[in-house]
């Protein structure tokens, strides 16, 4: 494990020498370990929602290009 050296305003640290029934070092790491967890899903979902949107963007430009023509084929048979 590696240590860090963090550095708070005074009161604050007299105001946690009076809590010493905190573990303030555990209490940090905690706090650092589920912000970087949430950081990384949040990383990972971005990725998902970029594949999707390259998908979506595919789909469509798909869609477009099969419909390309199909209005002035059906405006020649009289549908439109």
């Amino acid at each position: 494990m590696v240590s860090i050296t963090l550095s708070v305003p005074e009161d604050v640290r007299k105001s946690m020498k009076k809590h010493d029934e905190i573990n303030w070092s555990g209490f940090v790491r905690k706090a650092i370990e589920e912000k970087t967890s949430e950081l990384n899903k949040f990383e990972t979902l971005k990725k998902e929602l970029q594949k999707d949107n390259e998908f979506s963007k595919w789909a469509v430009k798909a869609q477009r290009a099969s419909r390309s023509g199909k209005l002035e084929k059906l405006k020649k048979k009289g549908l439109i």
